[in-house]
């Protein structure tokens, strides 16, 4: 098992799922804890009765449907599927509507949701999911990319309230792919994911939600500016040390 998840860290999000469905073909007996830790790419289902699309996950997964957060319905419909309480829900119908302006804010569009239950700690967890398709046709308003995805998953944990405070464990993974195809730079693919945990014990007066929010947005700054040197730099170095721009070769001069 230990061997199967070092395995899944390194693979490229694109290969996730296939590289998934072979491992669960080889380890039967580790099927639920390989599909509860392992963080695939997030695909998209459409809430017929709401006319909106929510993100399908491990987290609003019950057998083989999945709930909408819009409806709480869930998708293809299930008799006994769980559902949060009704304070939890009311609490993640806020979630979902505050989310989408987030989402509006810093994504310029995708489709995010928010999954909330109760956990076995007197506590509850959150689960805020966003998928932005950035390719030609799909949402890449600057059509720069043949194919480009962002797949965030933040999952946080809170704790039971003591004395007016509370412990926050914020879990966040980033999934990143992009491929361009066109003459000036030719054909480039770059993949990868990230994960990085947060652990706050803040006051619950200005609310759960707030809380929950300033942590997702420190850690998605944080997540961003990874990527962006880890990535893209190491990326740029390593490719203007193999193919210098000809404006910085240096011509030896005549014997």
């Amino acid at each position: 098992m230990e061997a199967a998840m070092g395995l899944m860290r390194r693979m490229p999000p694109k290969h996730i799922d296939t590289a998934l469905s072979a491992l669960l073909s080889l380890l039967p007996q580790h099927s639920s804890d390989l599909l509860s830790q392992v963080d695939q790419p997030l695909q998209v289902l459409c809430d017929a009765e709401y006319g909106k699309e929510f993100i399908l996950c491990e987290y609003n997964r019950d057998a083989d449907s999945y709930r909408s957060p819009w409806s709480n319905v869930y998708h293809p419909p299930l008799e006994d599927g769980s559902l949060p309480s009704a304070e939890l829900r009311q609490l993640e119908i806020e979630a979902n509507d505050i989310f989408a302006v987030y989402r509006d804010q810093y994504y310029e569009g995708g489709i995010s949701s928010v999954y909330m239950w109760e956990d076995d700690n007197e506590g509850f967890v959150g689960c805020f999911l966003i998928k932005k398709d950035g390719s030609k046709t799909g949402q890449g308003r600057r059509g720069y990319l043949q194919e480009g995805a962002w797949d965030a998953i933040h999952v946080v944990e809170v704790g039971p309230e003591e004395e007016g405070t509370t412990n926050y464990r914020l879990t966040s993974t980033v999934m990143l792919s992009l491929t361009t195809d066109n003459e000036s730079s030719g054909t480039f693919s770059l993949s990868g994911s990230i994960r990085r945990q947060m652990n706050m014990r803040l006051s619950v007066q200005e609310g759960h939600l707030c809380n929950m929010g300033k942590m997702i947005e420190e850690m998605e700054s944080k997540l961003r500016n990874s990527l962006d040197q880890v990535y893209f730099g190491k990326t740029k170095e390593m490719v203007c040390t193999l193919r210098p721009p000809a404006e910085v070769v240096m011509r030896l001069p005549d014997s």
